[in-house]
């Protein structure tokens, strides 16, 4: 089993948590958490398919969106009252 298809494996339960969080507590940092970690699913699984060399520059741009929304979520979190 690669490294990238464990990455994918828990990259997908984190936004399956992250979408239950948000439908069970209204926890918008948690879905913010779920879509971060879901695009990095995205990545892996485009990886997985060969796709890493033809897909680069999507690849950084869905990374880079991931990483954006994983902050966002740590900055809701540390805003709240």
């Amino acid at each position: 089993m690669s490294i990238t298809l464990i990455n994918l494996i828990l990259a997908a339960v984190v936004l399956i948590l992250g979408i239950w969080a948000y439908v069970r507590k209204q926890s918008k940092a948690g879905l913010l958490v779920g879509i971060a970690f879901g695009l990095f699913a995205v990545a892996h699984l485009l990886t997985l398919l060969g796709m890493a060399d033809t897909l680069n520059t999507l690849l950084i741009v869905i990374r880079i969106l991931g990483y954006v929304a994983a902050m966002a979520a740590v900055y809701r979190l540390g805003t709240q009252r």
